[in-house]
Order: C-alpha cells, then sequence, then structure tokens
C-alpha cells in the first residue's frame, strides 16, 4: 500500500471526484455483500495497521488516533517537531510539526490537494463527504472558489454581524447560568447553524438536526471508523441532499438575498460548467466547514481561558480584547489540527528530495506552538505580541474562505460571555470529541 493511498484515506483533504449520486451508491455499495465486505475488511485493515503502528512500533503520528493523545495531541507534535522539521513515519507519511515547514508547503504550487482515486472497495471518506475546495487544485479550486466567495464579502460580514449578535443575546437569555448549562449544547453549536443556515438561505431550519449532519459528516475527516460509522455517514448525506434539492427548487422558483440564490443564477448562466452535484457539494461543504470550525473555536477559546483565571479577568475587564483573544485562541488550539498536501511535482523540503505523488501530513496546531516561531508557545496569552501568522485557517490558495466570518463569530462569542457572565467558571468535567483532524469539545457545562 503506498503512503499516497494511506494518508489519502486518513488525511483532512482526501482526494477524489464528486457525482450526483455520492449516498446512494455507496448504500448500493452495502447492499452487496461482497463489496460490503471489501469495504469492512479495509475499514478494519486500516485500523489494524495503525493500532500496531501506534501500540508497537509507537509511531507519534499513529498515535494521534489513540484516545488519550485526542484529548491531548500537544505533548506528541512535540515529539514529532524533536526528530526534525520534516521526518518520516513508520506508515511512509512524511510529516512536519515546524511551521516554517508547514507555512512553505501551504504556500507553494509545488504541494497541493489529494486527486487519486481509491482502488475499487478501497473504504474511503470522499465517498461519505464531497470535499469540493479541500480536494481540488487549479484550475478547477480556482473556480469553485470564486462560486462561493460572495457568501464572504465585506457587505455580507456587516449582515452577519448584526445577526450573529442578536443570536447571541437569544441564546443567552434563554439559559439559567445559576443553575448551570451546556456551553456546547445551548451556546457554541446553535450560534454558527443559525449563520450558516442564514448564509445558504435554508427555511425554518431544524438547528439540532442540522448540527447533527454537520457533525456527522465531518467524522469522515478522520477516515471510516466502522460499518456504523458507513451507515451514519450514508443516512447524513441523503438527507442533506434532499434539504438541497429542495431548497434549489424553491430558489429558482423564488430567488432571495443568499448564497444558494447567487449560486443558482450562475448556475443558469454557466449551466455547462455548474452542475447541481457541483452546487449541493459546496453547499454541504460550507455547512460542515462554517460549524465544525466555529462551534469548536468557541469551545476551545472558553476552556482556555476558564482554564487560567488571570486570561479570563483579562478578558472581562476589557471586553475590548475579544479579537486579540480570536487570534491567541486560534494559534493556542485551533478547531482544525493538521492536514495534508500532495507532492505535486519533484521537489525538495527540509534537505529531503520529494517526489512527486508522495505525501505531507502538515500538524497546523503543532506548527502554531512552535518555538521556533513565538515565545512561551504552551502558554495562552491575550497580550502576547503578535508573531507569525497563525496557520488555523492554513494558507496559500487553499486558506479558509470563512476565515472572516468565523473570527467575527468567534470575537463575538467571547465578548459577549465575558460583558453578560463575569463570572462564568468549569461546572463538571469536560467531554472531548474523538478525531485527530477536529479537536473540540462535545460538552462543557458551565456555570456562572
Amino acid at each position: 500500500m503506498s503512503s499516497t493511498r494511506t494518508t489519502h484515506r486518513r488525511s483532512p483533504n482526501p482526494g477524489g471526484g464528486s457525482s450526483d449520486g455520492l449516498a446512494h451508491a455507496a448504500l448500493g455499495r452495502l447492499r452487496t455483500a461482497r463489496e460490503g465486505a471489501r469495504i469492512i475488511g479495509g475499514i478494519y485493515r486500516d485500523r489494524a495497521v495503525q493500532t500496531y503502528a501506534a501500540r508497537v512500533r509507537r509511531d507519534p503520528l499513529a498515535r494521534l488516533h489513540l484516545p488519550a493523545a485526542q484529548d491531548d495531541p500537544y505533548p506528541i507534535y512535540d515529539q514529532i517537531r524533536a526528530r526534525g522539521p520534516l521526518s518520516k513515519t513508520r506508515l511512509g507519511d512524511y510529516v512536519s510539526a515546524s511551521h516554517s515547514i508547514c507555512t512553505e508547503v501551504v504556500r507553494s504550487r509545488s504541494f497541493g490537494a489529494f486527486d487519486t482515486e481509491p482502488a475499487p472497495g478501497d473504504p474511503s471518506p470522499r465517498e461519505m463527504l464531497d470535499l469540493s475546495l479541500l480536494q481540488l487544485n487549479p484550475p478547477e479550486h480556482t473556480r469553485l472558489r470564486r462560486l462561493a466567495a460572495p457568501a464572504f464579502t465585506p457587505r455580507r460580514m456587516v449582515a452577519y454581524e448584526a445577526l450573529v449578535e442578536q443570536r447571541i443575546h437569544r441564546l443567552l437569555d434563554a439559559v439559567d447560568p445559576a443553575a448551570g448549562f451546556d456551553l456546547v449544547r445551548d451556546f457554541a453549536a446553535p450560534l454558527p447553524i443559525a449563520v450558516i443556515s442564514e448564509l445558504l438561505g435554508v427555511p425554518d431550519v431544524d438547528e439540532a438536526e442540522f448540527a447533527g449532519y454537520g457533525s456527522t459528516l465531518a467524522t469522515a475527516l478522520d477516515g471510516l471508523q466502522s460499518i456504523g460509522h458507513v451507515r451514519r455517514l450514508v443516512t447524513a448525506q441523503r438527507r442533506l441532499y434532499r434539504v438541497f434539492e429542495d431548497l434549489f427548487e424553491r430558489r429558482t422558483a423564488e430567488p432571495r438575498d443568499d448564497l444558494v440564490s447567487t449560486l443558482l443564477a450562475k448556475q443558469s448562466e454557466q449551466a455547462d460548467q455548474i452542475t447541481p452535484a457541483t452546487l449541493s457539494a459546496l453547499c454541504r461543504l460550507l455547512l460542515v466547514a462554517g460549524f465544525e470550525t466555529t462551534v469548536n473555536a468557541i469551545g476551545n477559546g472558553v476552556r482556555a481561558l476558564l482554564a487560567d483565571p488571570e486570561q479570563w479577568r483579562l478578558l472581562v475587564e476589557d471586553p475590548s480584547r475579544a479579537q486579540a483573544a480570536v487570534e491567541e485562541v486560534l494559534r493556542y488550539d485551533p478547531p482544525v489540527q493538521l492536514t495534508g498536501r500532495a507532492v505535486l511535482t519533484d521537489t525538495e523540503l527540509a534537505g529531503v528530495a520529494l517526489p512527486s505523488g508522495r505525501a505531507v501530513v502538515l500538524l497546523l496546531a503543532g506548527a502554531n506552538r512552535d518555538p521556533d516561531a513565538y515565545d512561551d508557545p504552551n502558554h495562552f496569552d491575550l497580550t502576547r505580541t503578535p508573531g507569525p501568522e497563525h496557520l488555523a485557517f492554513s494558507g496559500g490558495i487553499h486558506y479558509c474562505l470563512g476565515a472572516p466570518l468565523a473570527r467575527l463569530e468567534l470575537a463575538a462569542a467571547l465578548r459577549a460571555l465575558a460583558l453578560r457572565l463575569p463570572d462564568l467558571r468549569l461546572a463538571g468535567p469536560v467531554r472531548m470529541a474523538r478525531g485527530t483532524a477536529i479537536h473540540g469539545a462535545v460538552s462543557i457545562p458551565v456555570k456562572a
């Protein structure tokens, strides 16, 4: 098994194309005993390889898949960085937690998204989650990015700001701080769902259901874990496909000032280039990216602030520090922890010759705590002197298109919590989500 395909399945940037019936095709394969057995065998074979590499060969990258490491992966990032700016793993991948190396790779045209097809029957998360922008290289990537760009213009940001503020205060009005509430369930999760549904123009959204779809699809970023996982992904994919199919029909008949209406107008002008499948995949990606990034950024930020009462007090006493808090949260504990890049042309990186087709795993969260880039990097500090740009939103042509909106939501959330709940504190154990690509909590009990 080549390192490209191994990383292809495990990377948050798996390759592959899209089709109009991804979920239906995947479900069809599950109903075929031979293909189902093949998929199941591939899933458990992958897990066995990773477990052996982690527990027997003590490979640091493979150990990130262990539950204890997923609660706090940063010591492992330190171990990987100590091996050098670029090292080879037991599974044949190259990996880096160096800020300078990760920055170079995400900005270099010698590296790009994975676009290789898996072997027949090979379990691939691309069949459960079409990652559109994340898995394409120019010129297709450039075309799709331009399609989504109207959702994130300065004019849109002004409109979203009022929506975000309104939604934040409605959510805080609904909780009882003295009795306690779950920060994720009652605040961090509903906020981005309200914003992304408004952005897309989804009417009368069931926020809990929509959040569930986003969370489920995001688990594909770590690869397929079991046959039950496959079924959950297929179900979420099918239901979201229907949601957007219905929405496209509504907005075709009655356009409004939302992204879906804008996309449909462009499709009518460029029908030969923009298919319904393309639009549906792009909308699903925006849902997952818009939800997972923000909900985990809010949770990670609150955890970091409450873990250091001095830092929380700084924000409470001066809520204008919210913007500084945003950048420190994104540096210190970003929601997206890693990404992967394929070598597109023979090149050299950190003195290592990399042939075309090899893969590099970039530990973005580890790079954000590189002592060569930041002073005292493992300390959360709102008063930190600005250093190099953090990599929470990646970089280069794949820099997160929704970064302005994520920053807006995170700043508004932290500011409102500091103003309205100055005595906020943890009220029980935090429960972390399982995963290596996305890092965050599923439950943060708090009270004030």
